[in-house]
């Protein structure tokens, strides 16, 4: 990898069909794609090559926070890439999620590559890590209970 991404690893304990559908499916999408107690609005979700995708997170607050963006590679099973921005945070990124089966677990690495290393570096100070890593906390939970 570049000095312009950052990664984040996890093993998710639920076969990989679970996980992708949790990725790819709208109404899955919209219970796990937002920090905790927050409900995300699904505007758009064309799951294909050259599809856009757009989600709506109300913030405590009453500002909105907007992630959208265009999926560029999709390999069933395998991997994501889209652009994405997320407003007000995070401009202009590509997010790779990549899913490898491991028995009736799936690993899965995350890469948000930034466009310089420096906007990387911002962003990570910014609290990417913990942002993401709060995401994918839920998505463990609602993993648990697709996978009973």
């Amino acid at each position: 990898m570049n000095n312009r991404t950052t990664t984040l690893k996890r093993t998710f304990n639920a076969p990989i069909h679970v996980v992708w559908e949790a990725w790819t499916q709208a109404e899955h999408i919209a219970e796990w794609w937002s920090p905790k107690g927050i409900k995300t609005e699904v505007v758009e979700h064309n799951f294909k090559v050259g599809g856009k995708w757009k989600y709506i997170m109300p913030m405590p607050n009453g500002q909105e926070f907007i992630a959208e963006g265009q999926y560029t590679e999709i390999i069933e099973f395998e991997k994501i890439v889209s652009s994405a921005s997320f407003k007000p945070m995070t401009e202009d990124v590509e997010i790779q999620s990549l899913f490898e089966a491991n028995g009736d677990k799936t690993n899965f690495i995350f890469n948000v590559v930034h466009a310089t290393e420096e906007y990387k570096i911002q962003q990570e100070k910014m609290g990417i890590m913990n942002g993401w890593g709060s995401v994918f906390d839920r998505l463990e939970e609602l993993l648990k209970i697709y996978n009973q």
